[in-house]
This record gives C-alpha cells, sequence and structure tokens, in this order.
C-alpha cells in the first residue's frame, strides 16, 4: 500500500477533547516543564561551577540533569504549542526525529541510573577502595557508554520504525511520536526488525533494573548496621524515592511497549501511562538526587552570595 505520510505527517493527540481543559492542562504541563527546565540546569550550573562537586557522584548527577532537560524538552514543549494553537500536525521528519531523540534519551537515562548505582555501591560498601575504583577516567566511560547505548537503540528503532508502510490515517493516539503508536498506523502487521529491537531494549531494561537492584541490596545491609537514625534515614530517604521513580518509569514504559500494537487503541490509558515515563522523571529527579543534598544546598548559597555581593 503507498505511504501517505512521507508528505503529510502526523497527528497527535491533545491532552484533551474539550477547549478549556485542554488549554488548563496545557498550562499545568508547562508548569512541570519550567519547574523540570530549572531545577536541572540549576543543578548543571551548580555542579559545574563548584570544585567541591567535581567527584564521581556530582559528574553522574550533572549528566542525568543534562539528560532529564532534554527528554522533557523533546515531547512537551512541542505538545504544548499544539494545544495552544489548535494545530496538532507534526510532519513526517519531524516525528522520526522525535522518536529517535525519546528513544535515545530515556534509554541512556536507564543506562546512567545503573552507573550511578554501582558508584553508590561501591561508595557505601567498598569505601576504603571507592577513589581506586572510580577514577575520573573511569567515570568518563561509563558515562559514555551510557549515552552510547542510548544512541544505539534511538538509530535503531528510529530507522526500523520509519522504513515501515503507513496507511491512510494520519491520527497518533499520543502526544508524541512513539514505536507502539507508529505501529498501530502500520499497514503491515509483520516488523520483525522493530519486534527484535524492541525485544533486546526490553531485555537489556530488564538487566539494569536487576543490576540496580543487586547494587541496592547490599547499600541496604550495610546501612541497615549505621548505628545513628539520622544517618541511616539521609541515605534513605534517597534510595527510596529513587527506586520508587525507577520503578514507575520502568513499569509504565514496559506496559506501552509490550503490549501488542491495536488498530484501536486505548488513547487515555496510553496517554496516561506515557506521562509517567516522559514528563514524571525530569522534574522529580532534581528534587530526589540534589536540590535536598547538602553539598548542593551549600553550593546554591555561595551563588547566591556571588550573585549579590559581586
Amino acid at each position: 500500500m503507498p505511504n501517505f505520510t512521507m508528505g503529510t505527517g502526523f497527528l497527535l493527540m491533545g491532552f484533551s477533547n474539550n477547549w478549556e481543559l485542554q488549554i488548563l492542562l496545557a498550562f499545568f504541563f508547562l508548569l512541570i516543564y519550567l519547574v523540570a527546565l530549572i531545577g536541572n540546569l540549576l543543578i548543571f550550573i551548580l555542579i559545574s561551577l563548584d570544585e567541591n562537586l567535581h567527584s564521581p557522584m556530582y559528574f553522574f548527577l550533572k549528566n542525568l540533569s543534562f539528560l532529564d532537560f532534554c527528554f522533557i524538552s523533546t515531547t512537551l514543549p512541542k505538545s504544548i504549542k499544539n494545544s495552544l494553537s489548535h494545530s496538532h500536525s507534526i510532519s513526517f521528519m519531524e516525528c522520526v526525529l522525535q522518536l529517535f531523540l525519546v528513544i535515545f534519551f530515556a534509554a541512556s537515562e536507564l543506562f546512567l541510573l545503573t552507573m550511578m548505582s554501582y558508584d553508590r555501591y561501591v561508595a557505601i560498601c567498598q569505601p576504603l577502595h571507592y577513589e581506586v575504583i572510580m577514577t575520573r577516567g573511569t567515570c568518563v566511560k561509563m558515562a559514555a557508554v551510557s549515552w552510547f547505548s542510548g544512541g544505539f537503540f534511538g538509530v535503531l528503532l528510529s530507522t526500523t520504525t520509519s522504513n515501515l508502510p503507513f496507511c491512510s490515517s494520519k491520527e497518533i493516539h499520543q502526544f508524541f511520536c512513539d514505536v507502539p503508536s507508529l505501529l498501530s498506523l502500520s499497514c503491515s502487521d509483520v516488523h520483525i526488525a522493530v519486534d527484535v529491537t524492541l525485544a533486546t531494549a526490553v531485555a537489556l531494561g530488564s538487566l539494569c533494573f536487576i543490576s540496580i537492584a543487586f547494587s541496592y541490596a547490599p547499600i541496604v545491609l550495610t546501612v541497615l548496621k549505621i548505628p545513628t537514625t539520622e544517618d541511616r534515614s539521609k541515605v534513605f530517604s534517597t534510595c527510596v524515592p529513587h527506586l520508587i521513580v525507577l520503578i514507575i518509569f520502568l513499569t509504565t514504559s514496559f506496559i506501552v511497549y509490550l503490549k501488542p500494537p491495536q488498530k484501536q487503541s486505548d488513547s487515555i490509558l496510553d496517554l496516561l501511562l506515557s506521562i509517567f515515563y516522559t514528563v514524571v522523571p525530569p522534574p522529580l529527579n532534581p528534587l530526589i538526587y540534589s536540590l535536598r543534598n547538602k553539598d548542593i544546598k551549600n553550593s546554591l548559597k555561595k551563588l547566591i552570595a556571588w550573585k549579590c555581593f559581586s
């Protein structure tokens, strides 16, 4: 069947069919975007400027903040703009680029979180060997592997999905371009290359989660041995929210991507699930990892004092 979408593009789904509610939701998501934008950029700047924060843990946090900023900027601004302008169109090439960036940043973040869990494991369970194991060169290589892996899956999934034949239907039941929504528009029921790539990605995602669990298990056992309740609560206050956000991210994304593509999908359910793995983590990660961190707070105070008295 002919490909009708190469020239005409697609139509993205809005937040609501009701105009007033759509405007309200658009401004709500704009507020979320601004919180994520300010929080992550602030952390990135603080870690870049403060030499006291040039350690492996903050190096990974800096990468995570940049990833979160890029991740949420890939989906929300376009959707908010479409909602406010009564336009829901996206060109074919824009859709492919958005698909690549979503996979790229999401996969890179998952791999980076895995690297960060190993960093915390070494810091808490093997503190005497920490400086020997987590050298600057090692950290750079770990971050590079995360970025490269995300880019690899982004290229594979965007290429294999965009090469599918699409029918005359242009309406994507999602507020951004993702693989399941595009598969539901394909004229072909056979997409082996996409299925194999998705299966590999899901397997590696599961392996990342298992690795994170194995890293945190000894961390929890070590923390339980700390005599003071205050010190234990400090570690748990970071670990528990991190695991909750990670579980939400993986669970919702796995449900969306493992569900068989349907021509008439449950748009509201897919929309809610996708929000949990694309919109929720970026504004929450700065609160979990950094803005409650004593070193980050001290660095922020020094920056404010320098701006006020310079």
